[in-house]
């Protein structure tokens, strides 16, 4: 199991997320590459917290390919390119992770590789004792 690192000489985090997260040797690691608020159909979600809410759902369902479900989630980075909108990724995180407590990032960009897209969303996942599998 992972733990969660939110050592007293630190700040508390400001959300439900960790300082750090520590893992053991034999696990299954899942690397999400950014997902954007858009559908299997190809369909870009109107607005920026309908496209943090298909994103973050791109990234849980790449990391439930593996085996693997959002109490896994060791890392969550969230890109956004409109100012103001850390209250809305706090809640969303919050309601789709659970009472997991990733290590998180959250980045206001200038802009995506497209200027359609308002979010981008990557993370890790980890699933101790469960190398190879």
């Amino acid at each position: 199991m992972p733990r969660y690192l939110n050592p007293p000489n630190l700040p508390r985090p400001a959300s439900r997320y960790s300082q750090g997260v520590a893992h053991g040797a034999a696990y299954k690691r899942v690397l999400v590459s950014g997902q954007i608020g858009v559908d299997a159909s190809g369909k870009l979600a109107e607005g920026i917290e309908a496209q943090m809410a298909q994103a973050l759902d791109n990234v849980l369902a790449v990391i439930a390919a593996a085996g693997l479900g959002p109490a896994d989630v060791v890392k969550i980075v969230c890109y956004v390119t409109e100012p103001d909108r850390v209250k809305a990724w706090r809640r969303l995180r919050e309601e789709k992770l659970g009472a997991c407590q990733p290590a998180a990032t959250y980045l206001q960009v200038a802009g995506l590789a497209d200027p359609a897209w308002l979010v981008e969303i990557e993370a890790e996942a980890i699933q101790e004792g469960a190398a190879g599998r």
